[in-house]
């Protein structure tokens, strides 16, 4: 039981890093586009 409950909190964890990777990876990917639109323009 002590088992399965180390590995579902070590799951839900690795899942919390996965999305918030993905959140960090979209708005730097977000950033350089409007870095590029603004270069575009100046």
């Amino acid at each position: 039981m002590h088992a399965e409950l180390e590995y579902l909190v070590m799951r839900n964890r690795a899942e919390e890093l996965r999305r918030a990777a993905a959140r960090h990876r979209l708005a730097r990917e977000a950033s350089g586009r409007r870095s590029f639109v603004a270069k575009l323009f100046s």
